[in-house]
Parts: C-alpha cells; structure tokens; sequence
C-alpha cells in the first residue's frame, strides 16, 4: 500500500511538473516565427491581406505610470525585406515633430531594433511617428557607447516604405496604425542578411507614449536603455 501510495504522489508530482512546462511553453514569448509573404503597398490602415496571413504579438506595458493602453505588432518577411505593423490604442497624440531623421523618442513612436548577426556590435533601429515620420539608423554599440549613424546614399531600393494613420470615432482619438518596409539593402554592411527559411535574428519591438506621465511597451524587457540588446528575443524565419 505504501508502495502504492507512493507512486500516486509520484504521479500526481510528475504531472504539475509537465503542466507547469506546458503552460511555461504556452507563456514563452521570447521567439516570434516571421511568416513570408510577396510583397504587397502599405497605406497606413492594415488593410493589406498579406497580414491576415500572420497573428498580433502583444506588447507588454512597462511603467506604472500613464494609461493602460493596448499596444500589438505583426511582421512578416519577404525576398526584399521585412514588413513591421503596430495597432496602438491611444486617446491623445502627442506627435510635433514633422521631418524625418528628428528625434523622434521624445513624442508617441513605435520602434524596431533588428540585430542580425551576434558577432557584432552593431544594429539597426527604426521608428515611425503618428505623422508618418521616420528615423532609420545604423547603431555601433561598444558595450553601451552607442550612437546612430544615418544611411547614405538613402535614395531608390535603398529607401524604406511607410505609413501611418489616426484613428477616430466620433470626433475622437482612439488610437493610431503604423506601418513600415525596411529593404534588406539598406540594412548593409551588417551581416547574415537577407534571412533564409531557418535564419535567427536577435529583435525588438517599443512603443512609446506620453500620456499621463509617459510609460512604453516592449516584446522583451530589457533594463533602463531601449539598446541593451543581449536582452532581446528572437525571430526566425520560417
């Protein structure tokens, strides 16, 4: 009997200890599988039936300041590029600026750091504004010195596509779109670009917003910098 009693507890431990590894799988959301597409227009509105094809990953709310905003990103690849959306839940816009290359951070943005090859120290990061304004940028970092350099010759197949849209109902704000195409040829001289099926790249995904005192969201936290990279997730691309 006690043999018996002994294998039921052993059971019964055996089975939490598997639920507990199936729910911390169901919860994992360090790696995102990057679907292809064919490349397909952005207009700012999510429109496109080329996202249909992929899910929403929710963006996790950092502070325990500002709104409690909802904030969702797809991605997509494709043998030109990678395709980013954001669905931001918002009630004011808090956007000025209006040229490319500003510094953007400092109002309502979304974000993307793509960190293609491990080797190296350097990245690139992109945001887009509510106002369809853009900045793209190379980043050296050299354990946290960091500085990012613009992209020359930023003209034809070398230039990104985007669009961005507020949304209202009734008069009022409730929320804001963006969407971006980053070309693979910009992303040069870094290294294990373009991606192949089975190809990693370390990513990830912000948003900003300065309601009520300001907060952010990101897909994996990082620390007190948006650039401690070590610490972001992984794509791979299917």
């Amino acid at each position: 009997m006690a043999n018996w009693n002994k294998t039921l507890l052993l059971s019964f431990v055996f089975s939490m200890v598997l639920a507990t590894n199936v729910k911390a799988q169901a919860d994992d959301v360090s790696t995102i599988t990057v679907k292809k597409t064919k490349d397909f227009s952005l207009n700012g509105l999510a429109d496109a039936a080329a996202w249909k094809t992929t899910s929403f990953t929710k963006l996790q709310k950092k502070l325990t300041t500002g709104v409690n905003y909802t904030t969702q990103f797809k991605i997509l690849y494709s043998d030109s590029g990678i395709y980013c959306l954001y669905i931001c839940e918002d009630s004011l816009i808090t956007s000025t600026l209006r040229e490319d290359f500003a510094d953007l951070y400092n109002e309502d943005v979304v974000e993307a750091f793509f960190w293609p090859d491990e080797k190296s120290v350097m990245y690139f990061e992109y945001e887009l504004s509510p106002w369809n304004y853009e900045l793209p940028i190379i980043v050296p970092n050299y354990n946290g010195k960091f500085l990012g350099w613009r992209p020359w010759h930023y003209e034809k197949e070398r230039r990104t596509r985007h669009a961005a849209s507020i949304n209202k109902q009734a008069g009022k704000v409730i929320g804001w779109t963006a969407e971006f195409f980053i070309p693979y040829v910009l992303l040069s001289p870094l290294e294990n670009v373009p991606p192949r099926a089975g190809t990693k790249w370390r990513a990830n995904f912000y948003r900003i917003d300065y309601d009520k005192g300001g907060n952010y969201w990101t897909w994996k936290p990082t620390g007190l910098s948006f650039h401690e990279y070590k610490k972001f997730g992984t794509i791979i691309f299917e």
